[in-house]
């Protein structure tokens, strides 16, 4: 099937060409606009940003909004993940931010919402992925992005039998794959277009 990713971002993109194989993912052409995420929640900024993107184009649109979430933060950055140290920050000023206000080896959860609308408006739907973790003391790895360096995934693979566990950011694409909150909502997607 063909899907409109709501983003201008490439190498999400084609993170979304890996995880949904079998799908035609493509870009969104840059004339479209999206509109502020702006949502109380994950599944709102998703849901928003899918329906513009319908809407625009007549096509199918999937869209995602994600985070992370510390529990000595009370849930915070939550849906301010990418805006946390202020508007226009680097991932390197949230990522600072979140190891200067949270203690290492804290609670964390990456949360991921995927929604998919239909240009008419006839089919929205929901799928969320989680992936639960623990705050590094420091970052470490130069894969991925984000909060990835500082994150150790609860069920993540270590380097080798007795050594430390490796952050988000030392995983390789498979690796994170498998375990990641936007893989465990791709595969929620995936599995739901399966049976349409």
């Amino acid at each position: 099937m063909r899907l409109l990713l709501a983003t201008h971002n490439e190498h999400k993109r084609r993170e979304f060409a890996r995880l949904l194989v079998g799908h035609e993912v493509q870009a969104l052409p840059d004339e479209v606009r999206l509109p502020p995420e702006d949502g109380a929640t994950f599944a709102e900024n998703a849901l928003g940003k899918a329906r513009a993107a319908a809407r625009a184009t007549g096509s199918v649109a999937i869209a995602d909004d994600s985070g992370i979430e510390a529990a000595a933060l009370g849930g915070a950055p939550g849906i301010r993940s990418a805006r946390y140290a202020g508007e226009g920050a680097t991932d390197a000023a949230n990522l600072r931010k979140l190891l200067h206000e949270a203690p290492a080896g804290s609670a964390l959860e990456y949360v991921c919402a995927i929604a998919l609308v239909d240009p008419v408006g006839e089919v929205e739907r929901l799928f969320e992925g989680r992936c639960a973790g623990r705050l590094a003391a420091e970052p470490r790895g130069e894969r991925g992005f984000g909060y990835d360096p500082a994150f150790l995934p609860e069920d993540g693979p270590q380097a080798d039998a007795g050594s430390q566990e490796l952050t988000m950011a030392e995983l390789s694409d498979a690796q994170k794959d498998a375990i990641s909150h936007r893989g465990r909502a791709a595969r929620a997607l995936a599995g739901w277009l399966a049976e349409e």
